[in-house]
């Protein structure tokens, strides 16, 4: 685990904190918006240059894991995301968007870190990253209008625009840069792992530059989120246990499917909140306030998972 990958969620709370001190400053504040989609843009493009898409095929070498996850991941999540954003932010339509953006699109990064550390089953969460990453693409618009539908904020056509031009663009360019380079040396990505965090870092700090004080006027919203998005995780982590336990999954594969079930990808939902929904600036803050919380949760249910491995060694 690289020193940036310890610092995640403090690099983001410290981008956080200086975007609002330099957005205190009226020519800042009034030109950050500007560079944010560009500073996400190169962000996804390197994180998409480091996903092993030919793995892809690995994936259903374990139906019964890659069944079970999809499951998870593309059904179950979404309903649950429903439910709780039904319950408890309803009466919000920019934060109900955002919280279901956050937790309908499964991590293609961080959680194989943390399913290193727990001991699961590395090769398996590596084989299925690449169709998470294709079907939350594909499936972000759909469980939008699905589930967001009657929030008044969603235009169909700006949506389809948006994942078109964010997501996809910086796929096909990273594809077609590992194909340019396929028989050249090509860089291990622990070298350059750090650089999408870096960029990530900026566009936060960029966004709290432009709306900084928004957030400052809306603190509460911190306490509205907190509830269902710790719910999200304690639920899911005992739907995960129980599934591997049904499963019959050894303990390095519940292990896998527990992490690739709880992470999310707050970065892709937060580089289409920005383009799909420029009106709305509280979604994209709802999906920069998910990862403070979540690191810490994912960091404690890689220790209760560490813990329950200890149980079935003695």
């Amino acid at each position: 685990m690289s020193l940036f990958e310890k610092l995640y969620t403090v690099l983001i709370l410290l981008a956080a904190v200086i975007g609002i001190g330099a957005g205190q400053i009226e020519a800042i504040r009034t030109n950050a918006e500007h560079v944010i989609i560009p500073l996400l843009l190169v962000m996804l493009y390197l994180t998409f240059l480091q996903i092993p898409l030919q793995k892809a095929k690995q994936a259903f070498g374990n139906i019964r894991f890659s069944s079970v996850t999809l499951l998870m991941n593309f059904v179950w999540t979404p309903l649950l995301a429903w439910f709780l954003a039904s319950l408890f932010l309803g009466d919000q339509p920019a934060l109900y968007i955002g919280f279901i953006m956050l937790l309908v699109t499964p991590c293609t990064d961080w959680y194989l870190v943390f399913t290193g550390i727990a001991k699961g089953n590395l090769a398996l969460s590596t084989a299925i990253l690449p169709v998470n990453l294709i079907l939350q693409i594909i499936l972000l618009p759909f469980y939008l209008l699905l589930f967001g539908g009657t929030a008044g904020v969603i235009e169909l056509s700006f949506l389809l625009e948006s994942v078109v031009a964010v997501l996809l663009l910086p796929l096909l360019l990273a594809i077609a840069t590992k194909v340019l380079a396929k028989n050249r040396t090509w860089p291990s990505t622990a070298k350059w792992s750090a650089l999408p965090v870096v960029f990530l870092s900026l566009a936060i700090a960029a966004m709290f530059a432009s709306q900084g004080d928004l957030l400052l006027n809306n603190l509460d919203l911190l306490w509205h989120l907190l509830v269902p998005i710790l719910l999200f995780f304690v639920i899911n982590f005992i739907v995960g246990q129980k599934a591997g336990g049904l499963m019959k999954f050894s303990y390095e594969d519940t292990a896998s499917l527990n992490l690739t079930t709880l992470a999310r990808n707050s970065p892709i939902a937060l580089a289409i909140a920005l383009t799909a929904f420029p009106n709305q600036p509280l979604i994209a803050l709802t999906l920069v306030i998910g990862p403070l919380l979540e690191l810490p949760v994912l960091a404690v249910a890689t220790q209760v998972l560490l813990s329950l491995r200890k149980r079935t060694l003695t």
